[in-house]
């Protein structure tokens, strides 16, 4: 099932119960994106120390 078909399940739902209509799928994707990338700005990802080798590049085969 994909977002849009969820979308109109969960609409058809909400109105037999006389609940307010979810929002429509995608309308708060570029604040979270927005918000992903202000984290990681600040908390930038870091290589695991317990692996050799350059950050980001894993020596274990089949990872």
């Amino acid at each position: 099932m994909d977002a849009i078909q969820q979308h109109m399940l969960d609409t058809y739902r909400a109105a037999q119960q006389a609940e307010p209509a979810p929002p429509p799928p995608g309308r708060h994707d570029r604040s979270v994106l927005r918000d992903l990338y202000r984290h990681w700005l600040t908390h930038p990802p870091s290589h695991r120390t317990d692996e050799p080798g350059p950050p980001g590049i894993s020596s274990r085969p089949g990872a």
